[in-house]
């Protein structure tokens, strides 16, 4: 990377550093055993290593190593055991899959995807293999793996395993058929899977504390639009023991504050929920038509509506203005079942549009003060790559985008996270998904932002989209950011993308900022 502009002058200085790449050559890694007295040498054929360097664990005794192996591509992942004395191997677990095993960039867990117990005879495992992330209790000797928790919910987290009365403590979602299957609730279950109880029960996105003695918990919960409110409850059983309080806003009601409006409607499949918040101007007239702005983000690797409440008004330098503010979780993002994520396979170009346009007219078909003919679009690095792609691949609903330090063409940004989502080795989804190679397809108006010393996503994918955008004869805006670096170029990035839309949205032309007033 070049830095233009150094802050103490001279010449520019130019910057580098390791970044390897979808379909790069990995360094591999070879085992060998080798017997000191007898001078000699075990090659176990278990293959190379080339993704991740070895991570070899050793049995009590010395005698066996196991380390966890993930194919490129993520479409195999194996715990291989190995006897040094023998050369002989066996994998423990052995999962195959037709699209992704999600090995990486998985968060917030609590607990490795792999997590050995005490004594080494037993595996903790965590898999969507069988249609949703869940925990599953691994015999070392056999191989054997018996779900720990199954059903049409989610595990979000690991908060405590206890091996002496083995028992897990952790979270989980959708659980609750009546609520956003996205909300957190808390549980406890026995490792052979009995005993599942629920910790936590209202209508909300939970937290916990515990009292000193582990007996009670206090539980508070919350949504975006509805405050928090606090119970005490029995560990043991997980039975409420009484209400303690419930806020009360009412002085914020009082002062004009509103919360964001929760909104489910079906998704491309005509059955399966999709959530997401409609956040409106203070002043707002139903009688009046709304420009609609649309916070994007679909990185499969998490959900990004927020689910808590707040006391603040979200969005309000949007909707301000005049703007009503959406965000929506569409198909091939994370935290619902395999299957809904699996939408994002070799197609992060697909970027749960198809949902979320289906969501706008839904709400559009109720509310006529929700104008989708003008709907504008922004985010940044993979929202950056969605936010230009509305306008490539959804010209006819998205009109305005604003990209940010975006990941532009899979094939230029790092490769843990691309191989993940769109396998490998690179095919010609990769093209099918790449902003630069369907540039020709623009229509509408485009701003491009990009720091010069981008160290997440390479400045060049959004130089590069430039010039296949001038080569297509296309007209875009972009702005260049001297000594910037991951991120939506500051204060005078705020203000041009404010701008931007205000010009191509609402009309208003952007005042004459070089003239003294």
């Amino acid at each position: 990377m070049i830095q233009s502009s150094p802050k103490g002058g001279g010449r520019a200085k130019l910057q580098t550093r390791r970044y390897p790449l979808p379909g790069d050559s990995f360094t591999t890694h070879e085992l060998n055993w080798f017997d000191l007295e007898k001078r000699a040498q075990t090659k176990p054929k278990v293959g190379i290593i080339d993704f991740r360097g070895p991570r070899l664990r050793w049995s009590t005794d010395g005698r066996m190593i196991s380390y966890e192996k993930i194919d490129r591509g993520h479409q195999r992942f194996r715990v291989i055991e190995v006897d040094t004395f023998t050369g002989r191997h066996r994998n423990i677990i052995d999962e195959k899959t037709e699209t992704f095993i999600w090995t990486e960039h998985a968060l917030r867990l609590g607990m490795s995807k792999v997590n050995w117990l005490a004594d080494q005879s037993e595996i903790l495992y965590l898999s969507e293999k069988d249609g949703h992330r869940h925990i599953y209790l691994v015999d070392v000797a056999s191989g054997d793996m018996n779900p720990v928790t199954q059903g049409d919910f989610v595990v979000r987290k690991i908060d405590l395993i206890d091996e002496k009365k083995r028992q897990i403590w952790f979270r989980a979602s959708g659980k609750n058929p009546d609520q956003d299957p996205y909300l957190i609730h808390f549980y406890r279950v026995n490792f052979d899977g009995t005993g599942l109880t629920a910790l936590t029960e209202g209508n909300g996105d939970h937290e916990i504390q515990y009292s000193p003695d582990h007996r009670f918990i206090i539980d508070t919960y919350s949504r975006i639009d509805c405050p928090p409110i606090h119970e005490l409850r029995r560990v043991s059983t997980g039975e409420l023991v009484c209400k303690l309080e419930e806020s009360d806003i009412s002085e914020l009601i009082a002062s004009g504050w509103k919360s964001p409006e929760v909104f489910s409607a079906k998704g491309r499949d005509g059955k399966t929920g999709i959530w997401g918040i409609v956040c409106r101007p203070t002043n707002f007239d139903p009688s009046k038509k709304y420009p609609v702005l649309e916070d994007m983000y679909a990185g499969p690797h998490d959900s990004y509506v927020p689910k808590r409440w707040s006391s603040g008004r979200r969005y309000s330098s949007w909707t301000e203005m005049g703007f009503v503010v959406i965000k929506v979780d569409g198909m091939g993002t994370a935290n619902r079942s395999k299957e809904f994520h699996d939408v994002c396979w070799k197609n992060l170009k697909d970027a749960g549009f198809p949902d979320r346009i289906l969501w706008h007219k839904a709400y559009a078909k109720d509310n006529p003060w929700y104008d989708i003919t003008r709907v504008g679009i922004y985010g940044g690095s993979a929202g950056g790559q969605s936010s230009t792609g509305a306008l490539l691949f959804h010209p006819e609903f998205y009109k305005v985008a604003v990209s940010s330090c975006g990941c532009h063409d899979n094939r230029m940004d790092k490769s843990s996270w691309n191989e993940q989502w769109m396998g490998y080795p690179v095919g010609p989804e990769y093209s099918a998904s790449s902003n630069i190679d369907n540039a020709h397809r623009l229509q509408g108006r485009l701003l491009l932002i990009v720091g010069e010393l981008d160290n997440n996503v390479p400045p060049e994918s959004t130089l590069r989209l430039a010039d296949a955008l001038i080569r297509a004869n296309k007209d875009f805006d972009m702005i260049v950011v001297p000594n910037g670096g991951h991120g939506g170029g500051g204060r005078h990035g705020d203000r041009r993308r404010k701008d931007f839309f205000r010009k191509h949205l609402l009309g208003i032309e952007p005042p004459n900022y070089n003239i003294s007033q």
